[in-house]
């Protein structure tokens, strides 16, 4: 049967709780043992879908078409393995999961309270995970033990260890050790008081891995251990690293997951590590020194977590280029009027993102101009697609007045639109193309060459298509349709024959890039880039985020 790891957190949120999981996942799949993750989060909300990425950070998309937390993508990237949307629980998808079937009678009229209906609806999350293929399942529970919306989920997994064994239960628990500089101390009191309110709810920590900016001593670890009952091997140091991907090598030199083998019962001396091909990564990272500067001009650049995933899969094209990314952040809503094209000059790529909506749009159609009249290497996502598609109907085709219905319902050129078959829905939550679609890509096109095939499958999360009664136009003008749905109704890519990379894709090929293994649409945007660094004048000054 599978085992299970429970990782909380306490004090504060955003203490990196993902990452811990993330690399103890990694540590664990090095042993040879095979897992799964999820994440459960106490946000009424059903999943992130709708949610503000300005607010929350950005929407992961599954293959299966799963809107999930952003800390999926953290797990996919270090582990190496597909998640599905059983990855990913929410508070609202909980209760809208028992209130339905209180509706449906199969409660037998009975009260329906949150202990054991909610518990064992969490529980039940939880053990539909695991299989007989899979010998560990490694849970996050977001958010930080105190919070009001965690106690079912605590509650829950406190259950838990009663109903599988505790044999098959580790539960590890993330805190902070703070640094005064005044007195010149690591000061263990939240971590005390974190454990303490655990343990209040039932759960004594099996391993707690204390986050900290430096690593801390000994004499500190065992005042842990005391004050908090765990074995002084038990107690982890994770300082702050230099890399995300240094992670796993620290919490291993810790013993983290030879000590996590051994209180599930498995003898680590039957599962040996191999940390060769992560350690060749980190020595990549380390190598990555030649500076390369790529812009993002986005809606949510007040916060960088709304683009995570674009901003690894840029880090990892560079750590396969040996570059440093340096990125310069762009607010859409700021261009053409005050960044101007000289602010552009100082790019060697640049990047057009996802989002909804229409604040910050005609600085992203400007945006694709300036690329496309510098020849400065531009990928665009999704919307990055659709404003260059806009931008290229106006300023090269003559369709004055192009633009998206989704901004403009009464555009005389309405390049972008609806499809037929989605006219008149108005359920935001549900009338998207999601997960893993094909792609047919034309011989002998860039993005051909790039992928190195002729067909392609991306993930996908957008509702509104470049507009087939167009295509004709636009391509007589000299843009490249190069990819198409299999059916060849739907356009996927685009690309602009004689530009060094000016290429848009409908899909979100950030969500498959992994650190040691380079999306090629970025591989290669980050390898234009590189290329117009050289000629670029050294003595530009360097402008940093434009905002």
């Amino acid at each position: 049967m599978s085992k299970f790891v429970f990782v909380t957190g306490g004090v504060s949120s955003s203490l990196g709780k993902g990452l811990t999981a993330s690399s103890l996942g990694r540590l664990l799949k090095a042993r040879g043992l095979r897992i799964t993750m999820c994440k459960l989060d106490p946000y009424i909300n059903v999943d992130p879908g709708t949610m503000n990425p300005g607010e929350h950070g950005e929407v992961f998309v599954t293959e299966d078409g799963g809107e999930t937390d952003l800390d999926l993508g953290h797990y996919e990237r270090f582990i190496d393995y597909n998640l599905n949307r059983n990855s990913n629980t929410t508070t609202g998808s909980i209760y809208s999961s028992v209130i339905a079937k209180e509706r449906r009678g199969d409660y037998l009229g009975r009260t329906v309270q949150v202990i054991p209906h909610v518990t064992d609806e969490i529980k039940e999350r939880i053990r539909r995970l695991a299989s007989e293929d899979l010998d560990v399942v490694i849970v996050e529970i977001g958010g930080t033990v105190g919070d009001i919306e965690i106690v079912p989920f605590i509650e829950a997994i406190r259950q838990f260890r009663r109903d599988v064994g505790k044999e098959n239960v580790c539960y590890i628990h993330l805190t902070l050790v703070p640094y005064l500089a005044p007195s010149g101390e690591q000061k263990t009191k939240p971590t005390q008081h974190s454990v303490t309110e655990l343990r209040s709810r039932g759960i004594q920590p099996d391993v707690i891995v204390c986050r900290s900016d430096r690593f801390i001593d000994p004499d500190l670890k065992r005042k842990i251990s005391v004050l908090c009952d765990v074995p002084i091997e038990g107690v982890a140091s994770a300082a702050d690293a230099a890399s995300i991907y240094e992670i796993p090598r620290v919490l291993f030199e810790e013993g983290l997951d030879e000590y996590v083998c051994r209180s599930l019962g498995i003898n680590p001396d039957d599962h040996l590590i191999n940390l060769d091909g992560w350690l060749e990564l980190i020595a990549k990272v380390e190598s990555a020194t030649i500076p390369v500067r790529i812009g993002i001009v986005g809606k949510y650049v007040d916060m960088s977590d709304a683009y995570l995933s674009v901003v690894e899969a840029t880090r990892h094209a560079g750590f396969h280029h040996g570059a440093k990314i340096e990125f310069v952040w762009i607010d859409a809503e700021m261009v053409p009027h005050e960044v101007t094209e000289e602010s552009f000059r100082h790019l060697d790529g640049m990047i057009i993102p996802g989002g909804f909506g229409e604040r910050g749009v005609e600085g992203m159609v400007a945006a694709a101009r300036i690329a496309r009249e510098l020849q400065l290497p531009c990928l665009g996502i999704c919307l990055g697609l659709q404003v260059m598609c806009i931008e290229y109907a106006r300023d090269v085709a003559g369709l004055e007045g192009a633009n998206s219905r989704e901004f403009n319902s009464t555009a005389p050129h309405p390049v972008i639109d609806l499809m037929d078959d989605q006219v008149g829905v108005v359920d935001k939550g549900g009338t998207m193309r999601l997960g893993a679609q094909a792609a047919m890509l034309r011989p002998g096109s860039q993005v051909a060459k790039i992928y190195g095939s002729e067909l392609v499958s991306e993930r996908h999360r957008h509702r509104y298509e470049f507009n087939p009664r167009y295509r004709a136009r636009l391509e007589d003008a000299g843009l490249c349709c190069s990819g198409n749905s299999p059916d060849g109704r739907l356009v996927e890519f685009i690309e602009l024959p004689g530009h060094p990379f000016w290429v848009g894709t409908q899909a979100h090929p950030e969500f498959k890039s992994r650190p040691d293994r380079a999306h090629p649409l970025f591989r290669e945007l980050v390898g234009a880039a590189l290329a117009r660094s050289e000629d670029r004048d050294p003595h530009l000054i360097d402008p940093g985020s434009i905002r």
